[in-house]
């Protein structure tokens, strides 16, 4: 295994302090436990948004630290949780009177570990809501998940609500559009190689050279079917079929697309299969308002791709186009 690391034992904490001093205007590291906390935190009158879970999949989530978006991102272990007093930190360090919107994936020790958290905060008086993605259409459980797993869709729903957030909404009205937007978005991914995840030093899973993982989860979890390597244009075909006929999507309807690399897919191949996607979506009478196209939800170096859809109306649009100034997100400002 060749990476450029040190010890697997401090990589996060190391990324960590790298993150910190790239990005000291928007953000402070925290340690033990470990957190990512914007710089100005608490915004006083603010519902604060905070998220969190596995590392390995930046820039998610603490390169989406900053106004706009996320109040406090809470860095677990690679692919490992977040513990809840890593959680508890994060609502004390950015939470007042507006309360706390916590956005979980829903993976099994995520969904434990935040809800603790929320129970703790509670217990002093906290107004702390929880909200539970699960976009991906792949599977309906899965290795990590009791339910469909959260992918793609979490990068579009910290935006939306990050925004909110921002504008003065209260904490209803930011819990409230959380849900719509959990309702109204899908993903799907697919995989050419697997990670390696530094600890363990080996391939997350085996591939044969001409086999892709339909429907793989950002942990490296099985998905749909193991299929033969086929051409962009019949790969791509069959994620907008997954996608679009499971809400469904139809004629008519505006959408934001989100074509994100899982790590190790270069520019070249991603901008090629999200122009095929426009192509199928337009046939289709689905016309793409909004696009988001790069690496903001990885696996590691994983050789693949994710399709997230998101249903737009005029709302929505606007708070995706609301200014956001983050490491990996930054607009109108």
């Amino acid at each position: 295994m060749k990476k450029i690391i040190n010890d697997p034992a401090t990589v996060v904490a190391e990324s960590l302090r790298g993150l910190a001093v790239a990005h000291a205007d928007l953000l402070r590291v925290r340690d033990d436990p470990a957190l990512v906390v914007r710089a100005d935190a608490p915004v006083p009158g603010k519902v604060a948004v905070i998220s969190g879970g596995g590392s390995g999949h930046e820039p998610l989530h603490g390169g989406f630290v900053g106004p706009g978006m996320l109040d406090a991102a809470v860095p677990g272990a690679v692919f490992t949780s977040p513990t809840p007093d890593a959680v508890q930190g994060a609502l004390a360090a950015t939470t007042g009177p507006a309360g706390a919107l916590l956005i979980v994936k829903n993976y099994t020790g995520d969904v434990l570990n935040f809800e603790t958290a929320a129970e703790l905060a509670a217990a002093e008086e906290l107004d702390v809501r929880s909200v539970v993605i699960d976009d991906d259409v792949a599977v309906k459980d899965s290795t990590f998940t009791a339910g469909r797993r959260g992918v793609g869709g979490t990068v579009l729903l910290e935006k939306i609500t990050g925004a909110a957030a921002a504008r003065g909404d209260t904490l209803d009205a930011v819990e409230a559009l959380a849900r719509k937007v959990i309702g109204q978005v899908r993903s799907i991914g697919v995989a050419l190689a697997a990670p390696t995840v530094p600890h363990v030093g080996e391939p997350s899973f085996d591939l044969g050279p001409d086999e892709i993982e339909f429907g793989i989860g950002i942990h490296g979890e099985p998905g749909r079917e193991r299929i033969p390597a086929e051409p962009a244009d019949a790969l791509v075909a069959r994620m907008v079929e997954a996608i679009v006929s499971d809400l469904p999507f139809a004629a008519g309807d505006k959408v934001l697309l989100f074509t994100n690399s899982m790590g190790g897919t270069p520019q070249l191949e991603l901008y090629l299969a999200h122009g095929i996607a426009e192509r199928l979506l337009a046939e289709r009478g689905i016309v793409v308002e909004r696009r988001l196209v790069g690496p903001y939800i990885t696996s590691l170096e994983m050789q693949g791709i994710s399709l997230t859809l998101l249903k737009l109306d005029d709302e929505l649009t606007q708070l995706w186009d609301a200014p956001v100034r983050t490491p990996a997100l930054r607009w109108g400002i």
